[in-house]
């Protein structure tokens, strides 16, 4: 019974590194793509999730491979619960996409 009370904090953190690190990719998506300079905020975007991520990992296992995986559970459970909060992606039928010429037959 010790042991689940044990596991289940690295539970909950995973779930919150999760949610941050999904929730602030889809955040990333959103505001990025009408940016000016899209590449500044998708590279410092990943930059700031991946190290809050890391960071938290490294904290929450404490040297124990077993609160490890219980976080990578929560972490990857959060994942499926934010693209469902998501929702499907919107189809732009406007957006200004050129397409591509295709090569010269010879």
């Amino acid at each position: 019974m010790d042991e689940l009370v044990t596991l289940s904090l690295p539970l909950a953190a995973g779930l919150l590194l999760g949610a941050m690190f999904f929730g602030g990719l889809w955040w990333t998506v959103q505001k990025g793509v009408s940016a000016k300079n899209p590449a500044l905020w998708f590279f410092g975007s990943l930059l700031l999730r991946m190290s809050i991520a890391l960071a938290g990992f490294y904290f929450v296992s404490g040297g124990h491979w077993d609160r490890m995986l219980v976080c990578l559970f929560g972490f990857v459970t959060a994942r499926i619960m934010v693209k469902r909060l998501a929702g499907p992606p919107v189809e732009r039928p406007n957006s200004p996409v050129k397409e591509i010429g295709h090569a010269p037959e010879s």
